[in-house]
């Protein structure tokens, strides 16, 4: 299968590639101080852009990034998800970062549930992580719902994110199989 041809879908949601036409609702998410408090903080629009091209620049090298998650209703961006594994990076990260529009809607664990299942199945991980600011309540509650646990916590991540004091939360390919039965 082509990486182009990669897409994921749940009962609202169409996982995909990123399209040039998902940045303007990037930008808005990464010019929002408030949604960006936990993941690295809010960038101009410039800023966005080229963070923006790192995802496709990651499918095109690694095969593998977070999709862009779209309404199926809709056909609104709402955010992303998926696999996330840049140099030096903690362990395998099933990332995410929603539009605070999107938010209450229960997006991130229908999207997580289908992206665990496409890295474990896909991409034959073993195990996965989610690297989460302390303070991020509500990462770590869809964390906990997926079934993760937290596992270390500290400076783990590499530079530029070196700084960062961040909860390492999750869980092996065989407690997926138990906790994806209770997600069903």
């Amino acid at each position: 299968m082509s990486v182009a041809s990669i897409h994921l879908e749940t009962e609202r949601l169409l996982l995909r590639l990123p399209r040039i036409e998902d940045f303007e609702r990037y930008a808005e998410l990464m010019m929002d101080v408030e949604a960006c408090r936990y993941i690295g903080g809010h960038l101009p629009r410039g800023g966005a852009w080229r963070k923006f091209l790192q995802m496709p620049g990651a499918w095109a090298l690694q095969g593998f990034a977070m999709f862009s998650v779209e309404e199926k209703a809709t056909g609104r961006w709402v955010g992303q998800m998926g696999p996330w594994r840049p140099d030096g990076w903690p362990g395998n990260e099933i990332g995410y970062a929603f539009h605070p529009d999107a938010w209450g809607q229960g997006y991130a664990l229908e999207s997580a549930v289908a992206a665990i299942d496409w890295a474990f199945d896909t991409l034959g991980w073993d195990d996965i992580i989610h690297c989460i600011s302390p303070e991020n309540i509500a990462s770590k509650k869809v964390a906990h719902r997926l079934g993760s646990t937290l596992l270390r916590e500290g400076r783990v991540l590499p530079a530029p994110a070196n700084e960062a004091h961040v909860e390492v939360w999750g869980q092996t390919r065989a407690q997926w199989g138990i906790n994806r039965k209770r997600l069903a």
